[in-house]
């Protein structure tokens, strides 16, 4: 159980900054709304997605149910080789850190596809929402939309006129809009992913030993 304190620990704290900052986005912002933090280059902006991460999506209802249903059984099984990991002689606490993030980022938007619908009322433009309004939330179970609002629009100019199709259009980067828990799991698979050489050599060495 030792083991599990700083994977568990992270879990949490991504949790509880993730809910707060999102609740506090929903409850305050109206959709659509931007608020500058760092002049030209960073701002909430609050917006919504059905449930993939930067703002991705998967078509209609039942595309949103099956990315639901997809998301809790690959944290159940993350869960798992967390626990496993744990009980092995080759733990490697950095390999657990990351499937931590993973976890927690998976379990923030979870939350939001399974109970966002049911708390608040919908968001409109000009028009904040409502916590447990009385007539009920906008939608049920599972169905609720995943609440983004990290906007890093770092470079802003246009396409060269030669370019196919975009010419002359609009170019920005970073256009996606995110949140903590797709931050949490970019981190976590993009150290899993540069570090997997290491990860499962030390823990083959481990287990040998």
């Amino acid at each position: 159980m030792n083991r599990l304190r700083l994977p568990i620990a992270i879990i949490i704290l991504v949790l509880i900054l993730d809910q707060v900052f999102k609740i506090w986005v929903k409850s305050h912002m109206y959709l659509g709304e931007s608020i500058p933090v760092f002049t030209d280059w960073f701002y909430l902006h609050f917006t919504e997605n059905e449930g993939m991460a930067f703002g991705m999506s998967l078509g209609g209802p039942t595309g949103k149910l099956i990315l639901s249903i997809f998301r809790i059984i690959a944290v159940i099984l993350m869960a798992v080789w967390l626990v496993r990991l744990s009980k092995k002689p080759g733990f490697d606490r950095w390999l657990a850190v990351c499937l931590a993030l993973i976890i927690a980022g998976a379990l923030g938007n979870i939350l939001d596809s399974a109970f966002y619908g049911l708390i608040f009322s919908d968001s409109h433009y000009h028009q904040v929402a409502t916590l447990f309004p009385p007539g009920g939330g906008y939608t049920g179970f599972l169905h609720g939309k995943v609440v983004d609002m990290l906007y890093f629009p770092l470079i802003e100019s246009h396409y060269p006129s030669w370019v196919p199709w975009v010419g002359g259009e609009d170019f920005i980067f970073f256009r996606p809009v995110f949140n903590l828990a797709d931050s949490s799991i970019t981190v976590g698979v993009s150290l899993l992913i540069i570090f997997q050489k290491r990860f499962f050599t030390i823990q083959e060495k481990k287990e040998e030993a």
